[in-house]
Order: C-alpha cells, then sequence, then structure tokens
C-alpha cells in the first residue's frame, strides 16, 4: 500500500546563510553529526573511522560527474544552454563518451524560446586542434528535448569535447556560476565512471588519505549510480503519490554482490544514492523470483514497488537470486534502472548506516532520511541548524546509526 503522507510534514525553515555556497578548503574538516541509539554529538569528518567497528563495510558510489552543460551562442549573440541529462544514442554511458560518431542526448535547454530552428555551432579548442561542435533539436519529451551533436574531427570522442568546452553543473541552489576550482572540488576522489550530472555529495568528505586509511581497517564496496537532475527537483505535490520520481541507472559487479554476501558487520552506506541502489537490487531480486521468464524482464524497481509487493525473502537470499541470474545469463556486471522512492514506513533491506549530508526541506532525500531515523530527524536537523552545521551539497555530514 502506498503511504499516505502529507510532505508539508517534511519540511523545516533553512535560512539562506546555512546553505554552504563553496566548499572548505579541506574536504576532510568538515564538521559530523553523530547520530546513535538517539543520542547526538559533534565530531569531524577526520574521525570518522572512530565510530566504526571491526567488521563494518562502506558502500560507495563511484559515479563521476560529467562537464554535462555545453554554452552555445547563436550569431545574434543569443545565449543557449543545453543541459546533457541522458544517453539515447548510444544508450550507454561508456559508449556514447567514447563514440567518435554523432550521438543524441536528452537535455534541457536554457533559453529555449531563442532557439526555434536550425543548428548551433560552437569551436572548440583540443590542445592545438579546431574542432567545430553543432547541436540540432530533434524531438522533445515531456520538459527534455532530443538533441544530436555532431563534430567536424572524428579522431576525437565526444567525451573529449565535453571535458574541452562542458562546465560543471553545480546544483542550482548555489545561486551562482561553476568557478574553476568547481572542477575538482564537485567530484570524489573515488569518482571512475563518468554519467552523472549531480555529485554523490556525502562522499565529497573523502581525501585519498582518509580512504587508504579506512580502506586498510574495512572493505569498501563500490557500485555506481549515475545521479539525474532530479534529484534537485522538490516535491511540489500535495501527496507523496502524486509526486513522479526521476529515473537514474545504476552498475554493479558480481565481485560487488559476492563480497557483499560474505559481510557479517555492519554496511553503512555513503550517500542516499549508495542506499537507493542497495535497496533497489533487494527488490529486483524479489521481481526476479516472481517473474515467470526472468531472462527476459527489464531490470527495473518502480517507484511503489516495496509497497506493492509483498515479500519475506531475506537479505541473503535476495542476493543469491541476483548472482544466479548473472549465472544463468552469463553476466559480469548487473545493469539496472530504478524510480524507487524511500519514504517513512519503509522497511530497510540491507542498510545498517548512513553517511550523508543535510539535505533540502521537502526533498525526497529528507524523506529518505525520515525513513531511517523515524521522527528523529527533526531532532537531527533543529541541533544541525542550532549548532552551525553546513547544509546541502558542499556542507557538512552526518553519521546515522538508528
Amino acid at each position: 500500500m502506498i503511504p499516505d503522507i502529507n510532505p508539508e510534514d517534511y519540511s523545516y525553515d533553512l535560512p539562506e546563510e546555512k546553505i554552504a555556497k563553496y566548499p572548505l578548503p579541506h574536504r576532510d574538516q568538515a564538521k559530523l553529526l553523530v547520530y546513535e541509539k538517539g543520542e547526538i554529538q559533534t565530531s569531524f569528518f577526520y574521525d570518522l573511522d572512530k565510530f566504526l567497528r571491526k567488521g563494518d563495510i562502506l558502500v560507495v558510489n563511484n559515479t563521476k560527474v560529467i562537464r554535462a552543460r555545453l554554452i552555445f551562442h547563436k550569431p545574434t549573440g543569443a545565449r543557449i544552454e543545453i543541459f546533457c541529462l541522458e544517453p539515447v544514442a548510444p544508450s550507454d554511458y561508456e559508449q556514447v563518451f567514447s563514440s567518435r560518431e554523432p550521438v543524441i542526448w536528452e537535455c534541457l535547454i536554457g533559453h529555449a524560446k531563442k532557439w526555434k530552428r536550425g543548428p548551433l555551432e560552437m569551436d572548440i579548442s583540443v590542445g592545438e586542434n579546431k574542432i567545430r561542435l553543432v547541436a540540432e533539436r530533434t524531438g522533445t519529451k515531456e520538459d527534455a528535448s532530443r538533441v544530436r551533436f555532431s563534430w567536424s574531427d572524428s579522431s576525437f570522442s565526444f567525451g573529449d569535447l565535453l571535458e574541452a568546452a562542458g562546465a560543471v553543473p553545480i546544483p542550482p541552489y548555489l545561486k551562482r556560476e561553476a568557478t574553476p576550482a568547481d572542477t575538482k572540488e564537485y567530484q570524489t576522489v573515488y569518482a571512475l565512471r563518468k554519467g552523472s550530472v549531480a555529485a554523490p555529495t556525502a562522499g565529497l568528505h573523502f581525501t585519498p588519505e582518509m580512504m587508504k586509511k579506512i580502506r586498510e581497517a574495512h572493505p569498501v564496496l563500490e557500485l555506481t549510480l549515475h545521479v539525474g537532475v532530479g534529484t534537485f527537483r522538490p516535491i511540489q505535490t500535495g501527496s507523496i503519490e502524486a509526486h513522479s520520481m526521476h529515473t537514474e541507472h545504476y552498475t554493479v559487479s558480481r565481485s560487488f554482490l559476492e563480497q557483499f554476501s560474505t559481510t557479517r558487520g555492519r554496511v553503512l552506506a555513503v550517500g542516499t544514492t549508495s542506499v537507493r541502489t542497495l535497496e533497489s537490487l533487494y527488490w529486483l531480486a524479489v521481481k526476479i523470483l516472481k517473474h515467470k521468464h526472468p531472462e527476459r524482464m527489464t531490470l527495473f524497481t518502480d517507484q511503489w514497488d516495496p509497497y506493492m509487493l509483498q515479500t519475506e525473502l531475506s537479505s541473503g537470499d535476495a542476493i543469491n537470486i541476483l548472482l544466479e541470474y548473472m549465472d544463468k545469463n552469463h553476466l559480469e556486471m548487473l545493469q539496472g534502472s530504478t524510480r524507487l522512492m524511500i519514504v517513512p514506513g519503509y522497511r530497510f533491506r540491507f542498510l545498517d548506516g548512513l553517511i550523508t549530508n543535510f539535505h533540502l526541506p521537502k526533498s525526497t532525500l529528507l524523506l529518505l532520511v525520515a525513513a531511517f531515523t523515524g521522527d528523529d530527524w527533526k531532532k537531527i536537523y533543529r541541533y544541525a541548524l542550532d549548532n552551525d552545521f553546513r547544509f546541502l551539497s558542499y556542507g557538512d555530514a552526518s553519521l546515522l546509526l538508528p
């Protein structure tokens, strides 16, 4: 049954001065709110390992933010911004970035009324090479447009052109233009697989030295979920049921599932995107189990699947089902998509702890935190506001251990 939840019950007053507009000079010096068994204390992110137990594992999202914003100018001087959201042809992220042939993306268009017809062109310098990039609008889908990109020199890939001409898509609530520093700062130190238009921000606090120290004491398992622009979309409906959750794409390896199946300690997810992927995997296993022909099914977790599917499948059995599915289909990587929405009343299947930043009022991310901590989310956020924690993407962090 879909929960009857009023988004207004998950709002709070967030003063503008509490929003961190820029990152700290040193990532790991962010404050860390530690919530454990109802008690709250203040620490610092560089002391995270002091709160970990022997046997704990960390699950991180190794997605990499792409330079998704391309700024074109018409001959009249009109500025048109194209924000690349999701690849259409090729639809695979690795293929689209390595492609040396024209590609098609779903995009948001800034100042779209000024681009009524015809192609847009941009000259790009890559080293000593001058390349002309051409954008042509080929159709629309809801609030997005399909844009075909082609370029004059096939010795360069589309990924090369984005690196040379694209800008980092920092969150809109920062209310500023991206700076050269954002290219590095708005990226986790373990970012690997290109595809996100927003960073999994809980991971921004780790330094290479800190990750090395943690990896020496604890397993750190990496999955990939490419974060979409929908992560910034507030709930604007009067009920949760009316809100349409965005789709995001994930990849997990066979070795990830094998290592995950052997853990005996607590599972701590770094960021809500890691949580969403883990829980989506559980419900994917449930659907594989129930499907008459799982080899033909689409690997997709819908928004309300957990609230409609009745099951007592154990977490261990769920992992085994996924591994058996991969064996039968000769897969080394499991690629799926999810619209999963985690709200209060949800029962977590894999999660014991969460490392996350402080989120916008009435956001799906705050609802996830409330699902994990219950009504104590109000106490946690009140403490953070009263003790000068910095909020949102470049803000401070929390370690939640209900």
